[in-house]
């Protein structure tokens, strides 16, 4: 949903942009940072520290922010910068949910790491619904839209760690978890639907 919902955001993106862009950083080296920040915080979840795993990726999410802010400020939009924020975005996620997989959880329906590969299936599959409608021409426009975008996800991953943070058990983390592996995949559905159904 946040994703057909970008111009919230337009004064605080150009506020972002103004203030970053004033240093001698590239638009590109902002996504390289956040893809590192997400290294260090998929380690700590791993360890088990998800408070430091909770800076780590809050960084890396902010970081991701403003390179687009900062692209689009100074005028250094590039298809090759889109193309590697496309990327990273994907590894800074997969890496979060990486570092969950070495965390205990509680057996809810499937084991927890059944939930989080259902995550990044569902992730995969609304990311590979939208890029393959418009390589194989089914839509006009860009698919977008649909229960839990990445903005969603990332959201709610955020609220996992806290939880998983307060609780020791995992057991609301979990249930996060769970929430974030339904709505992903009803997202794929809606959007494989939206593509099918703009051309019959």
């Amino acid at each position: 949903m946040l994703d057909t919902k970008r111009h919230w955001f337009k004064g605080v993106e150009k506020m972002v942009g103004k203030l970053f862009g004033s240093l001698p950083l590239y638009p590109n080296d902002y996504t390289v940072f956040s893809g590192v920040m997400a290294v260090f915080a998929c380690f700590s979840i791993f360890r088990g520290d998800l408070i430091v795993g909770i800076v780590f990726f809050l960084i890396a999410s902010i970081l991701d922010f403003i390179d687009g802010a900062v692209a689009r400020y100074k005028k250094m939009s590039t298809k090759m910068g889109a193309y590697l924020d496309t990327i990273f975005d994907r590894y800074v996620e997969g890496l979060i949910l990486f570092g969950m997989l070495f965390l205990t959880f509680p057996v809810i329906l499937l084991p927890g790491s059944a939930w989080i590969f259902l995550i990044l299936f569902g992730s995969v599959v609304t990311t590979y619904a939208k890029a393959a409608a418009k390589e194989k021409e089914l839509v006009n426009q860009e698919l977008k839209g649909g229960m839990m975008s990445r903005g969603e996800r990332l959201i709610l991953l955020f609220l996992a760690l806290v939880l998983g943070a307060i609780y020791p058990d995992h057991e609301y983390m979990l249930v996060v978890l769970i929430v974030i592996a339904i709505l992903s995949n009803i997202t794929a559905v809606q959007r494989v639907w939206s593509a099918i159904s703009q051309n019959k």
